[in-house]
């Protein structure tokens, strides 16, 4: 009688996880919602909202994300679909791919950089990465 409609990622909305400093993650972390990561991840990382890595923040491994922002140390490969930040504090080393790149001055970006140009959409189906075109 009360059921409860399934929204359409809505419910995710102004929601964030965290994993706070002094935290380590060896293995695979896989959201729909937003994520801020102040600890240390060594492993993959996949979401289909906003990564923010804190100063404190470490990430070694793979990134595919709508968006992030980057004021810690990250090293490995990031893709990027819409807009990658890139603070003054934070160091980068890998390989970078995204639709938009904002550097600030300070920061140590020691990558390839590839600009997209046809984005997908990152979606998370049952604990795994799909990326699907946008529709037209």
């Amino acid at each position: 009688m009360f059921d409860k409609a399934k929204k359409n990622g809505t419910e995710l909305l102004g929601k964030t996880n965290r994993i706070v400093e002094g935290t380590s993650i060896i293995g695979d972390i896989v959201s729909k919602a937003d994520f801020r990561l102040d600890g240390e991840l060594i492993g993959n990382f996949t979401s289909q909202g906003k990564l923010v890595i804190g100063v404190s923040g470490v990430v070694k491994g793979e990134i595919v994300c709508n968006n992030a922002d980057i004021e810690g140390v990250f090293q490995g490969k990031i893709k990027v679909l819409e807009v990658l930040n890139i603070k003054a504090t934070a160091h980068i080393h890998g390989e970078v791919a995204v639709g938009k790149l904002s550097i600030e001055p300070g920061a140590d970006f020691t990558a390839t950089c590839t600009m997209l140009t046809n984005t997908k959409e990152v979606t998370v189906k049952d604990g795994k990465r799909a990326e699907q075109k946008p529709e037209e």
